[in-house]
């Protein structure tokens, strides 16, 4: 059920006819499979009540289509409905695998290797006259990614898109004032960044942000995440997975290899991420877990 997702996927429609042909791309497609959560859709109902079913596939179209919506640019659009077409199973839960615990980009590396291997892909944008390398590097398009407290069609998708499934925190009149209120600027680095025209409205969103932050901060998230990285740890180095399947197959085919490994730690640990209470979970440190700020362009100025 994705009610508020499809509410929101029509302030942002149609769907630009070019665009439409890349949607059942392979690839892109496994993201349909890989939750917008970080493998928490499958954790304790007790833990996390996700209102919605968001998968990376739904996240990477939105980010096109914001993309589209506000610069009419083909290339920037297609590198943003791929921008994260190398996302593993788990997603950041890897970025935890790894103690990448502050930047949480250790997950990008295979960006290169899972396009290149899309053959059909590779086909499309022949086809368009695309240089492959222009949808790879996605961050040379500043509306489709730039660094924190700065804002992208992916940062303002992420609010939303979590505000309607984690937070519970945005309603449908919100994402409409929202959405049509984002206005392109040039920012004091002279590249294109994403704002909005009314002040209101901004710290509107700095609250759901706020929220959000909140939220990947507390204790029960932390141990949860840490939790499942230690269970896909423990199946890399017992042989029941390799690393690079985290990138091809989908999150329920390694749930269903962590259930039949027969490894008892592994059966342990899965036990506690599918049945822990809140209120059981054992207290976690995690120094430096990345901080979710952002600062919005305003009618041209940035917010302090």
């Amino acid at each position: 059920m994705k009610r508020l997702y499809n509410k929101y996927l029509k302030t942002l429609e149609p769907i630009p006819t070019f665009l439409q042909k890349y949607l059942n791309v392979p690839s892109l497609v496994r993201l349909k499979n890989i939750g917008y959560f970080c493998g928490m859709d499958y954790a304790s109902n007790d833990i996390y009540d996700f209102k919605e079913e968001i998968s990376r596939y739904d996240h990477s179209l939105t980010v096109a289509l914001l993309t589209y919506k506000f610069t009419h640019d083909q290339k920037a659009t297609i590198a943003a409905l791929f921008h994260d077409v190398a996302t593993p199973c788990f997603a950041h839960v890897i970025d935890y695998m790894n103690k990448d615990y502050e930047n949480q980009e250790s997950t990008e590396e295979k960006q290169q290797e899972v396009i290149e291997h899309d053959q059909i892909l590779i086909s499309l944008l022949k086809e368009d006259n695309i240089d492959v390398n222009d949808i790879i590097d996605f961050k040379k398009y500043s509306i489709v990614d730039c660094d924190r407290p700065k804002l992208c069609a992916d940062r303002i998708d992420g609010i939303i898109l979590t505000s309607i499934s984690w937070t519970n925190s945005i309603d449908e009149d919100m994402i409409y004032e929202i959405v049509n209120n984002i206005a392109v600027y040039k920012n004091e680095d002279n590249e294109l960044e994403l704002g909005f025209k009314d002040k209101d409205v901004a710290l509107k969103v700095m609250k759901l942000n706020d929220l959000i932050d909140y939220e990947c901060h507390t204790n029960y998230d932390n141990y949860m995440m840490e939790l499942l990285a230690n269970i896909t740890r423990t199946a890399i180095e017992s042989n029941i997975i390799k690393y690079e399947d985290l990138y091809y197959l989908k999150e329920n085919e390694l749930f269903k290899l962590f259930e039949k490994s027969n490894n008892q730690i592994i059966l342990n640990l899965l036990n506690k991420f599918y049945y822990s209470k809140k209120s059981d979970v054992d207290n976690i440190e995690i120094n430096g877990v990345k901080r979710r700020i952002i600062k919005p362009i305003v009618n041209g100025i940035r917010i302090d």
